[in-house]
């Protein structure tokens, strides 16, 4: 049989990170600073244990059972709350959600907002299945450049002004992936009031936002969101633990029905059982300690890299310097391409993902590529990097 596929996933390619995934396990020998994945040092094993002994012990029923789309209602409430001392973020016309992790709030803001003949805006480079997740609802996807205050504010006025239709702002001012950098102040206020006055809905995601390990905290956009423009995307996958599955969206009530609904088809609810050890562990334990405890993690982690980037690397690469979050960003000189330079490095033994996975237009040759420090041990990186310079060495030099 000849199958005819929807035009909706015909524009979408599967995700480079997740073939990388699949090729690291079939080699484990190979040194990945591929993944964006929390260290195994990170996730609260022995805190998680206890939780679920309780549950099991007093609400086995509870957890095993069908739940409501919009959350588990103490953790609605647990969320919202540590949104509001945290970050302070949720308005008298907010509402908070839990969803299936991050990716969920990313797939289902598009789906509500954009028609096919819509354009939504992203930076460039940006996460890959937010790219996607956009994609698979509307194929005008725009990338805009960043500098190093975030997404460059002449160029995104510009393709508001000559695009038509541009309905949805996708950011991640936080430590983004994939170039670790943090959207000023200022630039945030800006790209608000820009979106304001252009009836832009801007899809604020926030996974890394509590990861820093340098400086001082920057509001969110959402924090500013007077207007009701700021759909928040957030997630306990960098927290507590990425296979629990368990993120949240904080957004207008008018917006939120819509979500709500568009969750219903999708799974119908979160899974019960870790809302429910979420919940308790937000409510009965240390998180503020738990999280110095990962920022500590990432800061001798991102130290030892760029350290070992700095006394190995050839000058002609050029990388950031994130202040917190999982990933920095490396940028070879013109006229090199990334793609070519992961085949390389694979063969000898070190994999990370090449910079045209971030971009709107994933065909177009890339010299920058993303590496991970949160993911590989110590002795990884220590190992790791000298062998990914001399690659770059022998790359370089043909």
């Amino acid at each position: 049989m000849q199958y005819s596929f929807s035009d909706r996933i015909r524009n979408v390619k599967p995700s480079a990170i997740r073939e990388i995934l699949k090729a690291i396990t079939m080699n484990p020998d190979i040194i990945s600073f591929s993944m964006g994945s929390p260290s195994n040092e990170a996730i609260p094993v022995q805190e998680i244990h206890e939780i679920a002994e309780k549950i099991f012990a007093h609400q086995a029923i509870a957890s095993l059972q069908y739940g409501i789309t919009e959350g588990y209602a103490p953790l609605r409430e647990s969320t919202a709350d540590r949104l509001k001392k945290v970050f302070g973020i949720g308005r008298e016309f907010d509402d908070v959600i839990i969803t299936t992790g991050g990716q969920q709030g990313l797939e289902l803001t598009p789906k509500i907002l954009l028609n096919p003949e819509d354009t939504a805006i992203v930076e460039s480079p940006s996460f890959v299945s937010g790219i996607n997740a956009i994609k698979s609802n509307c194929p005008n996807v725009i990338g805009i450049d960043m500098d190093d205050e975030g997404i460059d504010l002449a160029k995104l006025e510009e393709a508001i002004r000559t695009h038509k239709n541009v309905k949805l702002l996708y950011l991640i001012p936080t430590f983004q992936n994939p170039s670790g950098k943090t959207m000023s102040l200022k630039r945030r206020k800006a790209v608000y009031d820009l979106c304001v006055k252009n009836n832009i809905v801007i899809l604020e995601d926030n996974p890394y936002g509590e990861l820093r390990f340098n400086g001082e905290d920057i509001p969110t956009i959402k924090s500013m969101d007077t207007e009701g423009i700021v759909i928040y995307n957030g997630s306990y996958s960098k927290v507590i633990s990425p296979g629990m599955r368990i993120g949240f969206i904080c957004a207008p009530n008018e917006l939120m029905q819509k979500l709500i609904v568009a969750k219903q088809v999708g799974d119908c609810h979160t899974n019960m059982f870790f809302q429910m050890v979420c919940d308790e562990f937000l409510r009965h334990y240390d998180v503020a300690a738990h999280i110095e405890k990962i920022r500590g993690i990432y800061r001798q982690k991102s130290g030892l890299m760029i350290k070992r980037i700095e006394e190995t690397f050839p000058e002609e690469v050029t990388f950031t310097r994130p202040d917190g979050g999982l990933f920095l960003w490396c940028t070879l000189p013109e006229g090199y391409d990334s793609m070519d330079l992961a085949r390389l490095a694979t063969q000898r033994g070190v994999a990370f993902v090449p910079g045209c996975s971030f971009m709107v237009d994933d065909t177009a040759p890339c010299s920058s590529f993303r590496l991970n420090y949160s993911t590989p041990s110590e002795e990884a990186i220590e190992r790791g990097i000298p062998i990914l310079a001399d690659t770059i060495r022998e790359f370089l030099s043909k």
